[in-house]
């Protein structure tokens, strides 16, 4: 038996994106995108956390500080500056003497108060230290500045108002028993983390020691200072990242639009990128299918220009043919020469005819294709109908034509288009008739199988005719390609059909292939043409 020939079924492999499962994101690129723009905001917050947890602790170690200062200082004024005859009392000049021998830093305040909530003694008075505030700015007489409009007069006195009235809320708790410990405004408006001790006799409590510090501004000022190295690593990631997306993804883009646009003004047939068609990521898989597409398009308008120098060549034949025989019809005067030669005219022009018909069927195919949507066909009711109509138009001496079917193996459901499948198999069909037997009393039988193997389903069109020769079998799957049987009609066959058949079935990503059948001995008993579709399962 001789070898059969595959049609090549058409490689998916650059035109399809590879699916990848479903992730955070979306795609590489897009969790490329994300992470890098998370980047810089993580460290910013980072950063905060971390400053802020560090502030917080710097505080709380100053108010424990202050706290063991504080209790301290309390309780020598209460071994110094409080007497219990006749009764617990606190004494005003020895507390503010105690005060003063005690060493109180710059940055800390020390009051007391007496049981009453009185100020007794202030470690500023006695240290001749005053509240320093800076002075305006000097402007010209008559000079009114806007934001000197839009202050409120009013702000100022409000806020040392509210300063006392925290300090005497402080003090009211502390002289209850109670040690206060908070961060708080001071008078001048700086924030200040103040600690309110009872000073007690036993447990009479005689008076209050607040125990203030200023210098919580200069810990949260050098706190922000400390934030600038952060802020200056999340700009630069923030740049570094933006300028690596725009090499990443913009370049890249750019570069396949000016290819795209070649490509539009003819200066090149297909897209060819393959530095980014190696990236493993959309952009990559974008430019295989672009790099795909363009030269399917290119190898497609070759195959037209081919195409149409074919047609050139076959339609020249018979128009020559014509041209010759008009030109001598003339000049005959025999009229059963005459007669011959209006035979062959009409025969050029049937083939002419014939032909232009193939040649328009064979352009107005790919634009059928993509109108008609593919559905779930039943492909032994297809063929079966299809045999049944030759049966019922058969002629005697004909070719018999005969369906076998599954007998019952389960149902034969392709996806593909009606119409178009129904063209593949009567051309085939029509082809494997003109090459049976022509003899009139043995006119031989087409014979139309359908099988399943696995999981494609395979439809097979045999004839009784001499079976084509090993070297054609893919030769006549060629446009224009003829070899009819002796005695076939001049002109019947323009060498289409089976061209047009393997497109449709390449379209429906099946194969076709001819073989020839033979017996035991190796001689040829006709031709077997092969349909192979992929089984459409629920």
């Amino acid at each position: 038996m001789a070898s059969a020939t595959d049609t090549a079924r058409p490689e998916a492999a650059g035109v399809e994106a590879r699916a990848r499962p479903w992730r955070v994101a979306g795609s590489r690129l897009g969790r490329l995108i994300l992470v890098l723009n998370l980047l810089g905001l993580a460290i910013l917050i980072a950063g905060a956390l971390v400053l802020n947890e560090t502030r917080q602790g710097l505080i709380n170690a100053k108010i424990d500080s202050l706290s063991t200062q504080g209790e301290f200082i309390a309780n020598v004024i209460e071994k110094a500056a409080t007497q219990g005859d006749p009764e617990p009392a606190l004494d005003p000049d020895l507390a503010r003497k105690t005060i003063d021998l005690l060493f109180i830093p710059k940055a800390q305040r020390a009051r007391v108060f007496d049981a009453h909530g009185a100020l007794v003694a202030d470690s500023y008075v006695l240290g001749d230290r005053v509240e320093l505030k800076p002075l305006p700015p000097v402007r010209r007489p008559g000079e009114v500045r806007l934001q000197d409009l839009l202050q409120d007069k009013d702000a100022q006195p409000q806020a040392i108002e509210k300063a006392r009235h925290d300090l005497q809320a402080e003090v009211t708790t502390a002289l209850h028993g109670q040690q206060v410990r908070r961060l708080r405004r001071a008078q001048n408006g700086d924030r200040v983390v103040s600690v309110s001790i009872p000073i007690q006799y036993v447990h009479a409590v005689l008076g209050v020691l607040t125990l203030e510090s200023g210098d919580v501004d200069q810990i949260v000022a050098a706190q922000r200072r400390a934030l600038f190295p952060f802020i200056a690593i999340a700009i630069a990631v923030t740049l570094a990242s933006s300028l690596l997306l725009s090499r990443l993804v913009a370049e890249p883009v750019l570069r396949l639009a000016r290819a795209a646009d070649r490509v539009t003004a003819a200066r090149a047939r297909a897209i060819s990128l393959p530095r980014v068609a190696r990236r493993d990521d959309e952009l990559g898989d974008l430019a295989r299918s672009l790099e795909t597409m363009t030269s399917t398009l290119s190898e497609r308008m070759d195959a037209i220009e081919r195409f149409a120098a074919d047609v050139a060549h076959e339609i020249r034949n018979p128009l020559t043919s014509i041209r010759s025989a008009v030109e001598t019809l003339d000049l005959i005067s025999d009229p059963a020469a005459r007669e011959r030669l209006t035979g062959i005219l009409k025969q050029d022009v049937q083939r002419l005819d014939r032909l232009i018909t193939d040649i328009s069927n064979a352009s107005r195919l790919d634009a059928e294709l993509s109108r008609d949507a593919p559905r779930v066909l039943d492909l032994e009711r297809l063929l079966s109908d299809i045999a049944g109509l030759y049966q019922q138009s058969a002629r005697p001496g004909e070719p018999a034509v005969r369906f076998i079917g599954l007998s019952g193996l389960g149902a034969a459901q392709v996806l593909g288009r009606e119409g178009p499948l129904s063209q593949v198999f009567r051309n085939l069909i029509d082809n494997a008739r003109s090459f049976s037997v022509l003899d009139p009393e043995h006119p031989g039988e087409v014979r139309v199988r359908l099988e399943k193997n696995g999981r494609d389903i395979s439809a097979t069109v045999e004839d009784d005719g001499p079976g084509i020769p090993p070297e054609n079998l893919e030769t006549v799957f060629e446009r224009f390609y003829t070899a009819r049987p002796k005695g076939a009609a001049f002109g019947g066959h323009s060498g289409l059909g089976l061209s047009i058949a393997r497109q449709i079935i390449s379209a429906h990503e099946g194969t076709i292939r001819a073989e020839n059948r033979t017996d035991a001995d190796g001689k040829i008993l006709g031709a077997r043409f092969v349909v192979v579709l992929p089984e459409r399962r629920p």
